[in-house]
């Protein structure tokens, strides 16, 4: 843990204004042009490594959702005052080719280049950015025609997708294993829901995961969280741990206390000590895969739980640990260093191997949405 002990010490004092600039000035700029598909229309999956788009890639809604989200979170802090016509461009595309596009409800999971049906899976992991991306635009303006598809999508997932077992199942048509994957996005978009809109009912449905998560997801006795599950929520051995959502959990249970008050302290801390044991002794960051005993089982190392990890400190910082501050920072460090340091200005890497290799000969789209969310969240807690 040598490096990670000396991050503290190496720019961790001003990491949340660099990360800040490097967002408006190269990360927004990029996805909004290279990123952004002028003629066709929609955002990219991914660039080259040169920066250019991959327009021969499929368009996931789940890339869709993320980076309207982006755009019109960056707008509303005043970041980027662009991002608000990027976002509602993005979401205008989103439903005009993705919501029932072969006459079918719901969000197909995703589309071609040239805006078809790729695949026409309605994906509950899908719907659940799809609904963050309808509650982030919706606090922009307070459009009604945004609150009203907000609403539809709500009866989507009610009437076709809801499990009598609890949460929802994984899509239409439904498949195994479960996933604890779906629900926790579902609980982050019911809590910007209710942030973007003030209706209590989104209290409710917070609710409803975080009952399911007390009840099924989280294991008091490992104090893990489990990944895959049985139909009925029954575990589904060797148990998969991903250190990345147990920090994950972290933050969104600190949304979820902030806007019901209802405890969530002793959960989080439990959650927070587990991921960190699924560490990559070189480099300090999270590795991606480990058992319910504390066993690495995965030594590679992806972009988005680093994320993760910086969000879990904010929390816990938030909520007034001593030394959790630090921690954060010293965890954008590390994200900064290991991840953002790319050729392409506003781009970054998306997974090592335990050797410091680079995995993946891309630049994707999908981790713009982790980056932003904990650099906005550093800057409001931490400043």
């Amino acid at each position: 843990m040598a490096e990670a002990e000396s991050v503290a010490a190496d720019g961790a004092a001003d990491v949340v204004a660099r990360l800040k600039r490097r967002i408006i000035g190269e990360a927004l700029p990029l996805w909004s042009t290279a990123g952004w598909d002028s003629s066709a229309g929609g955002f990219v999956d991914r660039l080259h490594q040169d920066g250019t788009a991959d327009r021969a890639a499929p368009r996931r809604i789940m890339v869709q959702a993320r980076q309207i989200y982006c755009y019109a979170k960056a707008a509303q802090l005043g970041w980027y005052p662009e991002g608000r016509a990027v976002a509602l461009k993005g979401l205008d595309y989103l439903l005009a080719k993705a919501r029932a596009p072969d006459g079918r409800p719901g969000f197909v999971y995703s589309l071609t280049a040239e805006g078809g049906v790729h695949d026409p899976l309605r994906d509950t992991y899908g719907h659940a950015f799809v609904l963050l991306a309808l509650a982030t635009a919706y606090g922009l303006d307070q459009d009604a025609q945004i609150r009203a598809e907000i609403d539809a999508l709500l009866s989507f997932l009610d009437t076709q997708l809801r499990s009598p077992h609890g949460g929802f199942h994984e899509g239409l048509p439904p498949s195994m294993p479960r996933r604890q994957n779906p629900q926790m996005h579902l609980f982050e978009a019911m809590i910007a829901c209710f942030d973007a809109t003030h209706d209590l009912s989104f209290q409710n449905r917070a609710g409803d995961f975080f009952a399911l998560f007390l009840a099924n997801l989280y294991d008091k006795q490992t104090r893990t969280l489990g990944e895959y599950f049985e139909e009925d929520w029954s575990k589904i051995p060797p148990v998969s741990v991903e250190p990345g959502h147990l920090a994950e959990w972290v933050w969104l249970l600190k949304g979820f206390e902030r806007i019901t008050g209802c405890p969530t302290g002793r959960p989080r801390g439990e959650l927070l000590a587990s991921a960190l044991r699924y560490r990559d002794a070189a480099t300090g960051c999270l590795v991606d895969e480990g058992d319910a005993e504390g066993n690495i089982r995965r030594h590679t190392r992806r972009l988005w739980p680093q994320s993760e990890l910086a969000k879990a400190w904010i929390a816990q910082a938030e909520s007034g640990e001593a030394g959790a501050a630090d921690e954060a920072r010293a965890a954008l460090v590390l994200l900064e260093r290991h991840y953002l340091g790319h050729a392409v200005a506003g781009g970054w890497y998306d997974q090592f191997d335990r050797d410091g290799n680079s995995l993946v000969d891309t630049i994707p789209a999908s981790s713009f949405y982790h980056v932003l969310c904990a650099v906005t969240e550093a800057e409001q807690v931490l400043g």
